[in-house]
């Protein structure tokens, strides 16, 4: 049966002259909203205990447009700052219930770029989107087509550090599962072998930060001897956030692909439950973990084979996948990382990672 689901599309689009302007305005006045927004929340959260809601804090904000130091937030469309709003509250609710951390506030460097627009505040007509307090549509870049009849219910638009402009269209989607097939797999993480099936294949790592950290390296020198403040160094920063562009923008395409792949070629994926947080508190081996985004590889995997009708496992992550002898069960004593060939009493040869694949399999299949 096929499930109504709500995706979204991203799409690069460059903004004339006016709506960059527009845009980089409505920026800074969300960021500014956001963190007058959680000044106050935290202010009265600590002297007074009081917990803030969303009611209030759109309250307050209409009066910050009447005061003559916050005037400015009036001249960009509302919408994008009463949804700065709505997220802060929903971080709230996230800290409050120990779901995540406590909200921090928005850099003007270090944090995304972005505002968000409900349906109110931008016009979709014939395949054109208009923001608002803007005369023309977006420049767009249709790099592959939006679903036949989809209407957009929120759009988001973002600047990255490379200085490029994003657009991304949340619809409600129909997705019909995929055709049931009997295959079914085990998958163990690694960072020579991205990961190791239990078919016995190995895909290997690409790489992406190894491979351009050349260009990196040389990249960050260069920036270091700029003088800080000045437009040399801007520029600077800007050719090392394009690197650092590059190497992201490969990495989601591969993992992207292999998702894929495994949720198209199988009915049931079973794979670790990965503390990668922990992971990469080892100094030696955090570069390589970073690069091999298993996290990214997990979540890819949760909503593709929800979306599909296929079915994810996750297994414990104390589960001696590697040390134990998918022929016959016995359990090694100790199983050193360097070890990557081993036999087992019964005399059975195993490689490390495809034996741990099988295991993984097993066992995800065993706690169905």
């Amino acid at each position: 049966m096929a499930r109504i689901v709500k995706r979204a599309y991203k799409y690069r689009f460059h903004p004339i002259p006016g709506q960059a302007e527009e845009l980089a305005r409505t920026f800074g006045c969300v960021r500014v909203v956001y963190n007058k927004a959680l000044e106050e929340r935290t202010r009265a959260y600590t002297l007074e205990g009081k917990r803030v809601s969303y009611v209030e804090s759109s309250a307050a904000l209409t009066a910050w447009k009447k005061t003559p130091e916050l005037a400015f937030l009036g001249e960009v469309s509302s919408v994008p700052l009463q949804q700065a709003l709505r997220h802060l509250q929903a971080a709230f609710s996230n800290f409050f219930a120990r779901r995540a951390e406590y909200p921090t506030f928005k850099s003007r460097k270090k944090s995304r770029a972005s505002a968000e627009y409900t349906r109110s505040a931008f016009r979709w007509r014939d395949g054109r989107l208009t923001l608002a307090k803007m005369d023309a549509p977006l420049n767009i870049v249709w790099s592959r087509p939006l679903p036949e009849g989809a209407e957009p219910s929120t759009v988001t638009v973002s600047q990255d550090a490379a200085g490029r402009w994003f657009v991304s269209l949340l619809i409600e989607e129909r997705i019909s599962p995929l055709a049931p097939v009997e295959t079914q797999v085990g998958v163990d993480a690694g960072i020579t072998a991205l990961v190791t099936l239990s078919t016995g294949e190995k895909v290997t790592n690409p790489g992406h930060a190894r491979t351009d950290r050349r260009r990196l390296t040389k990249a960050q020198r260069a920036l270091a001897r700029k003088v800080k403040g000045s437009a040399n160094r801007a520029k600077a920063r800007l050719r090392v956030a394009k690197v650092y562009a590059r190497i992201a923008d490969r990495r989601r395409d591969f993992l992207h692909k292999l998702s894929t792949r495994l949720v198209r070629e199988n009915q049931t994926v079973v794979i670790e439950d990965l503390t990668v947080r922990n992971m990469v508190k080892n100094s030696r081996l955090a570069r390589a973990i970073s690069d091999a985004a298993w996290r990214d590889l997990r979540m890819m995997l949760e909503y593709k084979t929800a979306w599909y009708g296929r079915e994810l496992v996750v297994v414990d992550r104390w589960f001696p996948s590697s040390k134990l002898c998918s022929a016959c069960g016995a359990l090694a004593e100790s199983m050193p990382m360097q070890v990557r060939a081993w036999t087992c009493a019964c005399g059975t040869s195993h490689d490390r990672d495809v034996n741990a694949a099988r295991n993984v399999l097993a066992a995800g299949l065993a706690d169905k």
